[in-house]
């Protein structure tokens, strides 16, 4: 169980504007083609991932990918 802050990069289907990133903890928003937004980030702990995953399924995002990242293969845009 995640109770210390991990790196996360979680991909959805779909384009999020950069106004939607207050509504996924502060995490940056990037995008990818074809159709791609990429959410990334530190998520403090299992709690707030659940939130983030439960805002992303009522947003009716089809999620394609998430991945809890090494400390070093992190870098912010």
């Amino acid at each position: 169980m995640l109770t210390t802050p991990a790196r996360y990069r979680i991909c959805v289907q779909g384009h999020l504007g950069p106004e939607w990133a207050a509504w996924f903890g502060g995490l940056t928003l990037s995008w990818e083609e074809p159709d791609r937004t990429i959410l990334s980030g530190q998520i403090i702990d299992q709690a707030a991932l659940h939130g983030i995953l439960n805002a992303i399924r009522d947003l009716g995002l089809p999620l394609l990918e998430v991945r809890c990242l090494e400390p070093e293969a992190f870098t912010d845009r």
